[in-house]
């Protein structure tokens, strides 16, 4: 059975009965938390799933340069952590048509209300770098998960990748290797020294 199946097949049977079943996929950036997201609503009950990605819940960057954490975007520190977990509990709590933020890497801007989560929708897969990290306030939000799964991929993949993203967007290559270096890899080696434990870890080289 391949990584993907078995996480769905433990997903399926950890929620039992349960109405609303709210899944942490977590791990760093590049660590393809989004694909395994896409993969696994393909695999759980048609209809039944929903993707919630944290990156909705980026400050825009008038706000960062305020605050001058524009370099540090993609930081804990540049998100919004009180509306991020707002959003969580009223989902736990089964409220009808949520509004769900959604960013838009085209335009480095976040999206309101760019999707609406049903109330009949029974499996909520929330994925973003910082829903295991073991820091405060970001600790708060372990009660309001029933299950997770981190992506713990090695750094020189993550580099590879984090490169790709940069390159996609356009960036020359010198522009890109300073961006990875001074911000991504340092917020991926805080995801993965300051981590909870999750209830299941998928490696690098697993197949998806």
């Amino acid at each position: 059975m391949s990584a993907i199946a078995s996480i769905a097949s433990a997903i399926f049977k950890r929620a039992g009965k349960s109405d609303r079943f709210v899944v942490a996929i977590a791990g760093p950036p590049g660590a393809g938390k989004s694909t395994l997201s896409e993969k696994l609503k393909e695999l759980l009950p048609e209809g039944a799933v929903e993707v919630v990605p944290m990156d909705g819940f980026h400050f825009d960057d008038i706000v960062l340069e305020r605050r001058g954490l524009r370099a540090r975007k993609g930081s804990p520190e540049t998100f919004d952590f009180a509306g991020f977990e707002a959003l969580l509990k009223r989902i736990r709590a089964g409220e009808p048509d949520l509004a769900i933020p959604v960013f838009d890497r085209s335009m480095e801007l976040s999206r309101a209300a760019a999707a609406i989560l049903d109330k009949d929708i029974r499996f909520v897969l929330v994925e973003g770098n910082y829903l295991l990290l073991d820091e405060e306030p970001w600790s708060r939000l372990a009660d309001l998960f029933d299950f997770s799964v981190f992506l713990d991929v090695p750094d020189p993949v993550l580099e590879r990748r984090l490169l790709a993203r940069w390159h996609d967007h356009g960036l020359p290559d010198e522009e890109a290797r300073a961006k990875v270096a001074s911000n991504d890899l340092p917020n991926a080696g805080r995801v993965l020294s300051k981590r909870r434990a999750a209830d299941m870890v998928v490696g690098d080289g697993e197949e998806l």
